[in-house]
């Protein structure tokens, strides 16, 4: 578990009074997950088959086939400050993961017109629900189910919020307060854990920081305008790492990311969230 104090010591230890008050200001909560045993309370599901709205379609890709069931929030578990995720409800994600064609399409941010290889429904509270098996040829991945656990994230040092706090040249020009490789090394250190899924904070990019994808595929977005382009307002929605509990392998252990805007977050509107995905 990461939380404010730690890193906030870490801030103290090796940057200049003004630049750690400033960087301890950026800090988010978040929500991780881990494997739930025995009595834990079930906050997520990971694979298996997904509980959807009676006479609701299964989530497909256009011209393509059906994506892959790959997660579900339960959202009245998920309290995260500042973050405005619906209060009750699931939020279940999908992906073209290359079943059904052997991965010759690639779904993300860096491919244009590719984000209907990606979903995001919120089933609401109440509504009537079946468990559906996902259609052939799919397979569904082994399912487990997580437990959650409040985080405190720090922002990535080439990420779009240490930009806008520091400069574009935050942790890379020589003489500037935070460009500090002890600091940037023993936070790492911190936030890092062998498996991350994780809703809501910043993300864990594998390469560069993701912000800067979801502003790339703007233009996708539905309704979007000038607003979607600036890397600055992505919020992190899901995270789900490359997972050998259920069979999950994105790439060269990579990872799965939508990302979102406060206001359609706040609003519910999950067709403007973004997806792409990083491996090593």
């Amino acid at each position: 578990m990461t939380d404010t104090q730690e890193l906030a010591a870490l801030a103290d230890q090796h940057l200049p009074a003004e630049a750690a008050a400033r960087w301890k200001s950026l800090l988010r909560p978040a929500i991780q997950f881990d494997w739930a045993a025995g009595s834990d309370p079930v906050a997520a599901q990971l694979g298996g088959d997904p509980e959807l709205p009676v006479g609701h379609a299964w989530p497909e890709w256009d011209g393509h086939g059906p994506l892959t069931f790959i997660a579900a929030f339960d959202c009245a578990r998920l309290r995260i400050g500042g973050f405005p995720l619906p209060e009750t409800g699931r939020l279940l994600f999908f992906y073209f993961d290359g079943q059904i064609d052997g991965g010759i399409e690639t779904a993300g941010a860096f491919e244009p017109g590719t984000q209907g290889g990606a979903r995001v429904l919120h089933v609401p509270a109440g509504a009537p629900l079946e468990r559906r098996p996902a259609p052939s040829p799919l397979k569904a991945y082994p399912q487990q189910l997580l437990r959650a656990e409040a985080v405190t994230t720090a922002p990535e040092p080439d990420g779009p919020r240490i930009a806008a706090a520091f400069g574009a040249e935050a942790g890379r020009g020589p003489g500037h307060p935070i460009d500090n490789a002890a600091f940037h090394d023993a936070v790492y250190e911190e936030v890092s854990v062998s498996v991350c899924h994780q809703v809501g904070g910043y993300p864990l990019s594998v390469q560069g920081a993701v912000e800067y994808e979801a502003a790339g595929a703007a233009a996708e977005v539905p309704g979007g305008g000038a607003a979607y382009a600036d890397p600055d307002r992505w919020l992190l929605l899901a995270q789900i790492d490359t997972d050998s509990g259920s069979n999950m392998m994105w790439g060269d252990a990579g990872m799965l990311y939508w990302l979102i805007q406060e206001p359609d977050l706040a609003a519910g509107r999950f067709d403007r969230a973004v997806f792409t995905w990083q491996c090593a």
